[in-house]
């Protein structure tokens, strides 16, 4: 007797049927569903992290510009001290000798004294002359008129180192600047001293007059400082 396929054929397409559709099932679960679910979870962390970087964006180091930088210091203001340019000064002499004049006897030892001439800081000289004048002496009462100029003025030469006669004029007038000459050089600031000794001759007038030293530019004939007297006095 045939065997009859039709219910079996039947029974296997419901077979069949079932399992595609059980597939189908299984594989929108794998990929359809499980993916949206991951997607969705995944977006908080994200959004965690994205405002993490954005909140710690304005306080990074990393966030200031390339180009700026710190405002630079003030340079200290350098204060130096201005000298002032010293005061003029002036040539000043002086005249020294023991007991301050000189007391002279006739026929006797010569008496020495100094001639310092200290310059300032102005002027600079080619020729300073030492000049030296005395009037005549009178002489005392009863005393017999003297010979000669009387009196002996010498200047120590340190080239030498011995004593020269000076010249040392016996007069009642006075003689114009113009006629002196000679001198020596006296820079700026420079000091030079001078030695000289007055003698009284044996035959000369005795008296009381005042020895004036003048110092005389030769060059520009006049005085460069106020002259000195120096007391004087032979017997």
């Amino acid at each position: 007797m045939p065997v009859s396929r039709g219910p079996r054929s039947a029974l296997s397409a419901a077979a069949v049927a079932a399992v595609l559709l059980a597939g189908a099932t299984g594989c929108g679960e794998k990929h359809g569903t499980a993916p949206a679910a991951a997607s969705v979870s995944a977006s908080p962390e994200v959004s965690a992290s994205e405002s993490v970087s954005a909140s710690a964006s304005p306080s990074s180091p990393a966030a200031s510009s390339p180009g700026s930088s710190a405002p630079a210091s003030p340079t200290p203001t350098v204060t130096r001290a201005v000298t002032p340019p010293p005061a003029p000064t002036r040539l000043t002499v002086a005249v020294d000798t023991r007991g301050g004049r000189l007391a002279l006897v006739r026929g006797g030892a010569p008496q020495e004294f100094t001639v310092t001439l200290r310059n300032g800081n102005s002027t600079a000289y080619r020729h300073v002359l030492v000049a030296f004048q005395m009037e005549m002496l009178v002489g005392e009462p009863g005393a017999r008129a003297g010979s000669g100029p009387g009196f002996l003025l010498e200047r120590f030469d340190p080239a030498s180192g011995s004593w020269r006669p000076a010249d040392f004029r016996i007069a009642n007038d006075t003689e114009p600047l113009s006629l002196f000459s000679g001198g020596s050089p006296l820079a700026r600031e420079a000091v030079r001293t001078e030695r000289y000794r007055l003698s009284a001759t044996a035959g000369g007038p005795t008296g009381s007059s005042p020895v004036v030293v003048s110092f005389i530019d030769t060059d520009a004939a006049s005085e460069v400082a106020a002259h000195v007297v120096l007391g004087h006095s032979t017997r």
